[in-house]
């Protein structure tokens, strides 16, 4: 396959995994990842008895972590790749099963929950994805309590503008691009986190990989 295909068809599957190559692309974006996602996790700071949801949870990995965070946590994780629903109820069918964590297929601008039903909100490498950012963000403030969290982790612009797959699908941002998205979206940023994680490797080449957290609070 030409580069060029090649990386198209990886923008793609980061954006909806899809049979097989999706399964393996969510194994590798798991492992890449997890720096920045237990940062996001711990910058929710959950309590116990605390309703969570998660934005594109992909298969599910880290599920356990969030709903071992505090006691009696509830869990729903929404995604609009059907393969990535199968695979995060497989992977966490404990919890499933004992009524802690549930799976649901939606899109971020249509989200199946009644208003005000989760304590925070979470999400990484989403944001690149979202179609229509005010429709999504509007849908976040509708089914967070008031004085709940949503904190969203991400790659800045600076970085991920150097990988060919983002040439295709993806809306890139710096740390000031998303505080404006959010605040002009009715959030109001709490806290902003940005360092570096240790290296990673892709196309051969280890890179060290920045992040950044940011939370936000719905008044």
């Amino acid at each position: 396959m030409l580069n060029k295909e090649k990386y198209k068809h990886m923008a793609a599957q980061l954006r909806k995994p899809n049979g097989l190559g999706g399964i393996e692309i969510a194994g590798w974006m798991a492992r890449g990842n997890a720096n920045i996602i237990h940062e996001t996790i711990r910058a929710l700071t959950i309590e116990r008895d605390e309703n969570i949801l998660e934005i594109g949870m992909a298969n599910g990995v880290f599920v356990k972590d969030i709903v071992g965070s505090a006691e009696n946590v509830q869990y729903t994780g929404f995604d609009f790749s059907e393969i990535m629903i199968s695979e995060a109820e497989e992977m966490n069918k404990e919890l499933v099963y004992g009524g802690r964590a549930r799976f649901v297929f939606a899109g971020i601008t249509s989200m199946p929950f009644p208003g005000k039903s989760f304590d925070k909100i979470l999400s990484v490498n989403t944001i690149y994805f979202w179609d229509d950012e005010p429709s999504a963000l509007r849908e976040v403030l509708r089914v967070l309590k008031p004085g709940g969290k949503f904190v969203i982790g991400f790659r800045p612009k600076h970085q991920t503008e150097k990988y060919p797959f983002t040439k295709v699908g993806f809306r890139q941002y710096s740390a000031e691009d998303a505080k404006t998205l959010l605040y002009d979206n009715g959030l109001v940023v709490d806290k902003l986190f940005e360092n570096i994680e240790n290296d990673f490797e892709f196309d051969g080449k280890k890179q060290a990989m920045e992040k950044i957290v940011i939370v936000a609070c719905k008044i």
